[in-house]
């Protein structure tokens, strides 16, 4: 009994993401909604579309996708990341920015992220979504603007689902976003 109640304990003390209790279904818009519903779609789309245009660094995104999913359980996303996005299909079939600086802070209800640093900025909260998954949900903004609340409307509005890819890093994929690209992918390592 003692082991039980010490074993609970400790796993009231690990910081994890808001549950997908019904919250993520009270806050997503329908466009968000549609966008994950079609994930799998514009993934293959943009992935298709960027090994079309040839780009050589392409195969190190391919790499990044290829890499088997871990659960988030006993990873602790707070604190300081490089973070990099990589743009496919759209309007260029293959884009990649160089490392940025973002922080995961946990304020006690879970995790939430800021890019701090790079003209596009993302501001949002996680929601769990199974064991090696989570839901994101966010808001655009661009160098200094003050980031609208999620649920401002589709210029600003971002969703996405994240993925722990190692011990020190994982990613998120935005399918369909409003600007430029058929899938974002934003990559964190420490």
């Amino acid at each position: 009994m003692p082991r039980r109640l010490a074993a609970t304990f400790l796993i009231c003390l690990v910081p994890l993401a808001a549950h997908a209790d019904g919250t993520v279904d009270k806050l997503i818009t329908k466009a968000d909604r549609i966008r994950l519903e079609k994930y799998g779609e514009s993934r293959r789309k943009a992935i298709a579309e960027a090994k079309a245009g040839g780009d050589p660094q392409f195969a190190e995104t391919e790499k990044l996708l290829a890499k088997p999913l871990k659960p988030f359980s006993g990873l602790d996303m707070t604190g300081a990341w490089k973070c990099r996005t990589v743009k496919l299909g759209g309007l260029l079939p293959f884009v990649d920015y160089p490392w940025f600086k973002c922080r995961v802070t946990d304020d006690g209800s879970g995790w939430m992220l800021s890019k701090l640093t790079g003209s596009q900025r993302t501001t949002g909260r996680f929601y769990d979504d199974g064991d090696k998954r989570l839901i994101y949900l966010g808001s655009f903004s661009v160098n200094e603007d003050r980031p609208k609340p999620y649920g401002s409307g589709p210029e600003t509005d971002q969703v996405g689902y994240a993925f722990r890819t190692g011990p020190k890093e994982w990613r998120i994929e935005f399918p369909a976003p409003a600007y430029e690209s058929t899938l974002d992918i934003l990559e964190f390592q420490r």
